[in-house]
């Protein structure tokens, strides 16, 4: 018997409506929202905001807090919960494996995130099973006078055992410039380190780990030359790396102008930083999630360094595989969070040749009093094929005051290009630099324009 139309057609879209899978998104924002709508994947997907960047990131968290209040939405929801996941630092890495764990959804365990999200645990477990990694040494914060360990030598980095995006991260060369960043440290480790603690008090740590905490220094041996990082993910035991970007700093800093995609470092190197990125998944134990894993490679002294372990794969990176490749990263971590296959299709392909997000920065501090509005961000993108931007800053907003940014400099925007090659992806970020207008007032008042590349 034929159906009637009519009925038809609702059979078919009841089907899609069952067909439909609800996905948390720890942090979820609009502009990875929009990325997310466009996967394959996600087509089929509701998204859900599971608690707002602001309360995951600004100040100091409570973690058993949010996680009461995630535990609460997930609760309340009507309808079912298939899938949770996040792209964002901490706390959203940790809260997606404990969330997911407490609702017998595929995850990674807790403890695999924590080993690779604690510095120093992290470099203890890579020196089981690699060679390359920095000389490193912990400073105890709450001493008197807290003094250099005797591994690393100067220039050495000092940083927390657990920070975010950098955050009281700083380059020392001497005795007066350690005291100043321990200084600085002492100031500012109790907003990430103390709610890191929350967590650790969840996971069985080893002695030597246990004795550290989470608001202490580590120190670690100045690396060099050109930083690069490798995506990936593990599936069922196996560890797959999918992809190679370089990150390109401003000219004599060591603050990032752009991470670029696909990575113009010889394939043997990026072969090597494969090798040793599932070297140390492998190791810590790490399933069912993607990754990231950051390098210095000096092409002089032939010589590779991680420089740190990431237990998402780069949101910043999203476009520029949907730009090169067809398909953003967020696929992979969808299908992981469904506890499918995220092997892609190795034919696929974008639009263009290379992709790179791009910081415009400044500086200095100083207050915004112009930003460019949302009808010339618009004019711009709609002018530069495969170019999109962010600003960063609000107007009126005090630079320093903003979240997640490095200890030198301060994002005011971000602008994401695709290219037939790095000439033209260069013309247009000068262009969008040269049009994006800003205005900064000083303490005084003083206004001043910006117009650094």
């Amino acid at each position: 018997m034929r159906m009637h139309p009519r009925s038809e057609e609702h059979q078919k879209r009841k089907a899609v409506q069952v067909a439909v899978k609800n996905v948390f998104v720890v942090g979820l924002d609009e502009h990875n929202l929009e990325i997310l709508r466009r996967t394959p994947t996600g087509r089929h997907c509701e998204f859900h905001q599971l608690l707002n960047l602001d309360e995951l990131q600004v100040g100091e968290v409570d973690i058993q807090e949010l996680l009461a209040k995630a535990e609460r939405i997930l609760d309340d929801f009507d309808g079912s919960v298939d899938a949770i996941v996040g792209y964002w630092d901490f706390p959203v890495t940790l809260f997606v494996p404990i969330l997911c764990s407490r609702r017998g959804l595929p995850s990674s365990s807790l403890e695999s995130f924590v080993k690779c999200e604690h510095k120093y645990w992290s470099r203890l477990e890579q020196q089981k099973v690699i060679d390359e990694y920095p000389a490193f040494g912990l400073v105890e914060l709450s001493e008197d006078d807290p003094t250099p360990p005797e591994s690393p030598e100067y220039p050495m980095w000092l940083k927390p055992v657990k920070s975010a995006s950098s955050e009281l991260a700083y380059k020392v060369g001497d005795d007066e410039a350690f005291q100043q960043a321990v200084s600085l440290l002492r100031d500012g480790v109790d907003r990430i380190g103390r709610p890191f603690e929350q967590i650790l008090e969840m996971v069985d740590l080893p002695p030597e780990v246990s004795s550290v905490g989470g608001r202490t220094a580590l120190a670690e041996a100045a690396m060099q030359g050109v930083q690069a990082a490798v995506e990936g993910y593990v599936y069922k035991g196996e560890v797959v790396v999918y992809g190679a970007l370089d990150s390109v700093d401003y000219p004599g800093s060591s603050v990032f102008l752009r991470h670029q995609y696909p990575s113009g470092l010889p394939e043997n190197v990026c072969r090597w930083m494969s090798e040793v990125a599932v070297k140390v998944i492998e190791r810590v134990g790490m399933d069912n999630s993607t990754f990231s894993v950051e390098f210095f490679y000096d092409p002089v002294e032939e010589k590779l360094g991680l420089l740190e372990v990431n237990t998402r794969h780069s949101q910043s990176h999203a476009e520029l595989f949907e730009l090169v490749d067809g398909v953003a990263n967020h696929e992979r971590m969808l299908r992981l969070g469904f506890g499918q296959d995220p092997a892609l299709d190795e034919d696929a392909r974008g639009e263009y040749r290379v992709a790179a997000e791009w910081y415009h920065r400044r500086f200095e501090d100083g207050v915004a009093a112009r930003v460019p509005t949302p009808e010339e961000v618009s004019a711009l993108e709609e002018s530069l094929p495969g170019v999109t931007i962010e600003i960063v800053p609000k107007r009126g907003q005090r630079l320093s005051d903003m979240t997640a940014q490095d200890s030198y400099s301060y994002e005011l925007a971000k602008i994401t290009i695709g290219a037939e090659d790095e000439t033209e992806m260069r013309a247009k970020y000068e262009r969008c630099v040269d049009e994006l207008a800003f205005e900064f007032e000083d303490e005084h008042g003083t206004k001043d324009k910006l117009a650094e590349h």
